[in-house]
């Protein structure tokens, strides 16, 4: 799993809450439940009610997507496995890769390989793997939409627990002494709304939408690799075609 996101959590409400301290105040005044619960429940509930219930069946693993992630393989990897089934296929033919094609974990080359070995046209192949990393994308899309969504309600559902903090203060104007912590009090939720949508929802967004790309590439260099091996290329002209799809970073790796 990729803990990143986990890391970036901790590192700005450490932030947070080296500010407060420098700046002399009570970091424990964070700690305010009924601010907390409004703006996570009502945050939660405003964007729930935007989406489907079918949505709603997804949401676990859209957390759980935005918070742990499963880590991308390094594409210097995947190109070793697509060379060495190359080389395989190049001197055994594509039937010979039926016992390796049983041992591979990754379901999308798995599926891909078996269609090429069961003989389906190169074309019709392609296509029907790019339609489905088009689909993967455009439910990434929406699990993204919806952190963001939660970004985007947060700091407005966090002033309206100010404003009901304010009436109540309104409300009590007869005892100033209370005055000061009700005030203080009123303006948590403010602070909870801004801190969530900035800490946790909109990272949590981008998150996903990166990981996305990641592995959309990877698939995409997948599809290359199982393409190249369905039409015999060489291993060593299948090393240099995948390599020069992948960044500068990736194919100084592969190269040493």
């Amino acid at each position: 799993m990729d803990p990143s996101t986990l890391i970036g959590f901790v590192i700005s409400l450490v932030a947070l809450l080296v500010f407060m301290v420098m700046e002399g105040a009570d970091p424990t005044s964070l700690i305010f439940l009924p601010a907390i619960v409004l703006v996570i429940v009502a945050t939660f509930g405003a964007a729930m009610s935007g989406q489907t219930m079918g949505d709603l069946k997804k949401m676990g693993g859209w957390f759980k997507a935005g918070l742990m992630p499963a880590k991308v393989p390094a594409a210097s990897e995947q190109i070793q496995t697509l060379v060495t089934l190359a080389e395989k296929a190049r001197k055994e033919g594509l039937l010979a890769l039926e016992a390796q094609v049983k041992q591979i974990e990754d379901p999308f080359l798995k599926r891909g390989l078996q269609m090429g070995i069961d003989g389906t046209d190169p074309e019709e192949l392609r296509a029907v793997l790019e339609s489905e990393i088009a689909a993967k994308k455009a439910e990434d899309k929406v699990a993204a939409k919806f952190m963001t969504t939660m970004g985007g309600y947060a700091p407005t559902i966090g002033i309206v627990g100010c404003i009901v903090g304010l009436m109540n203060v309104m409300g009590s104007l007869s005892n100033p002494e209370a005055l000061g912590p009700m005030i203080a009090s009123a303006f948590v939720a403010t602070l909870w709304g801004v801190m969530a949508a900035n800490f946790w929802f909109l990272p949590m967004g981008a998150k996903i939408l990166r990981v996305s790309e990641l592995q959309a590439a990877q698939m995409e260099l997948l599809v290359e690799g199982i393409a190249e091996i369905q039409a015999g290329t060489s291993p060593r002209a299948v090393r240099l075609k995948l390599s020069a799809l992948i960044p500068p970073s990736e194919a100084a790796k592969e190269a040493a």
